[in-house]
């Protein structure tokens, strides 16, 4: 896959995610934000040359990027759509927490989004 095409699948996931919650499924609505958050990242690792294709790589370049940027709001947004990956093989989160949690992988993305097209200094 390329960066485009890493794009394309996190935004299709998000939509995914929001149809799968409304239909009050939340297992798939769980692993469609995992995916969304994971393609967002794999984009971003992938336009800097980092590797990102496993989970520990995943979690080097999101430390990478709170390093970067100081912003700890970046390891939220990860920690939450990993809670999102559990959830979906263990089904263990409290409905209150979906809004939430749901809300905070959403800004992770668009936190990606915006660090992806901003050109490193």
């Amino acid at each position: 896959m390329e960066v485009q095409d890493h794009i394309a699948t996190a935004n299709e996931f998000l939509e995914a995610a929001d149809r799968e919650f409304a239909a009050g499924d939340q297992l798939q609505g769980s692993e469609k934000l995992w995916g969304a958050a994971a393609h967002a990242l794999l984009s971003v690792a992938m336009e800097r040359g980092w590797p990102g294709h496993n989970h520990q790589a995943m979690r080097t370049a999101v430390q990478r990027l709170v390093d970067e940027y100081n912003d700890p709001g970046i390891l939220a947004g990860f920690l939450s759509a990993e809670k999102f990956h559990r959830n979906f093989y263990h089904y263990f989160m409290e409905e209150f927490e979906y809004p939430v949690d749901r809300q905070v992988v959403r800004d992770f993305v668009a936190r990606l989004n915006r660090i992806r097209n901003t050109p490193l200094a």
